[in-house]
């Protein structure tokens, strides 16, 4: 090994690795250093647990010549794989110390994971754990194709530099973190703009945007004869039906109230993607409004069925921190707003699926008829409200 660049590689960590600024830059650069210092090297691995409500963790797998390393996620059934509980990770995880197989030695062979390294040339393999500052256990992995494996040289150099990769690869693992949870709770765009520093009450922007706004048909009656166990997962199967397809055409869920769901689809400021905006709004709702209808839930010797509502508007929204004092919501408000909320109700009255205000009409005026004016609670003068040309409208005894 040559200590001057083992000491470099140190003194590059114990920095903060700053010339490695995400996860896959560090691990890439931790095992070209390595590498440079004379260790062996062909394939490293980390592997991650997350705090994400669909995601149990992430690995990170460099291999020597590859451009870039690789990043898989992996669900919560994996702890109870048979491809986990038979891998030699499975019993670092368990221990919580180092594991290591010559590939040479017959016990490896108990594990099918090894197979595959084999066929690869590799001849020495070695996990070493990543203890975090919170008393949770991550791991990685290091193997190498040499003739004879890993010296005790090569296996010190890389002992002793697992504990300050353990405090970057905990920096970037919180940071990972704290970008799912406000991804999650509060939607991609706000948490973006929490973590760029804009955490002050009052703090906001205007924005023009495609407002959407939906509601469950039936709520409170089916509230009222279900359990609460059940409506919790009725709920979540009927969001289900919206959020993906929501995310897929550009928007962003701003909030969740009971069974209704506030979400936005930012328009440039000289409106020059109005249209496309409005196409990707209206090919969301009809995407939506089928998942819906053939959304069914078993409920006793009956299966329920659900119908939905939801209202399209644009406008000039404020979006930003609204609260008090230390406790905050990023969220949007404006008439624009109020009024989508209007004119969902407006959806309910007259039975249907998908309305839309003149101004959103307008954008794609083929897809729409009049339905007329209404009055708008609120609002000074009646608004002209819209219904998709396709929509055939339920028979009021159905």
């Amino acid at each position: 090994m040559d200590t001057s660049e083992l000491d470099k590689l140190t003194k590059w960590l114990m920095e903060g690795a700053r010339s490695a600024p995400t996860p896959t830059d560090f691990l890439k650069q931790m095992c070209e250093r390595l590498i440079a210092a004379g260790l062996p090297l062909y394939r490293a691995g980390a592997f991650v647990q997350t705090l994400h409500p669909d995601v149990f963790g992430r690995s990170f797998i460099w291999r020597e010549g590859a451009e870039e390393v690789v990043v898989t996620t992996a669900n919560f059934d994996l702890p109870d794989s048979p491809r986990f509980k038979n891998s030699p990770l499975a019993i670092l995880y368990g221990s919580g110390h180092e594991v290591r197989y010559r590939l040479d030695d017959p016990e490896s062979r108990r594990f099918p994971f090894f197979d595959d390294m084999r066929a690869e040339g590799v001849t020495d393999y070695i996990a070493l754990p990543l203890h975090f500052t919170d008393g949770t256990i991550h791991a990685t992995s290091w193997s190498t194709r040499v003739e004879g494996g890993f010296t005790d040289q090569h296996l010190a150099a890389l002992r002793s530099v697992i504990p300050p990769f353990s405090r970057l690869g905990e920096i970037h693992a919180m940071r990972r973190t704290a970008a799912a949870l406000l991804d999650t709770y509060v939607g991609n765009r706000a948490g973006e703009r929490i973590l760029a520093g804009q955490i002050r009450r009052g703090h906001a922007e205007d924005m023009r945007a495609a407002i959407w706004l939906s509601d469950l048909r039936g709520f409170t009656a089916l509230s009222d004869r279900l359990v609460p166990e059940t409506v919790v997962d009725i709920l979540n199967q009927y969001f289900d039906c919206q959020v993906p397809v929501i995310r897929e055409h550009g928007g962003e869920i701003l909030k969740f109230m009971g069974d209704g769901l506030l979400a936005v689809f930012p328009i440039a400021k000289d409106g020059s993607n109005l249209s496309e905006v409005c196409g990707r709004v209206l090919q969301a709702s009809r995407k939506a409004r089928a998942n819906v209808d053939a959304m069914h839930y078993p409920s006793g010797n009956a299966v329920e069925r659900f119908r939905f509502g939801v209202a399209l508007h644009i406008g000039g929204i404020l979006f930003g921190n609204i609260g008090g004092m230390s406790r905050l919501d990023f969220t949007c408000i404006g008439p624009a707003v109020n009024l989508a909320a209007r004119l969902e109700k407006i959806a309910a009255r007259t039975r249907r699926t998908v309305v839309a205000s003149a101004a959103f009409a307008g954008a794609c005026v083929d897809d729409w008829i009049d339905l007329g004016e209404f009055p708008i609670a609120g609002f000074s003068q009646a608004q002209r409200v819209f219904g998709l040309r396709e929509e055939v409208v339920p028979d009021v005894a159905s």
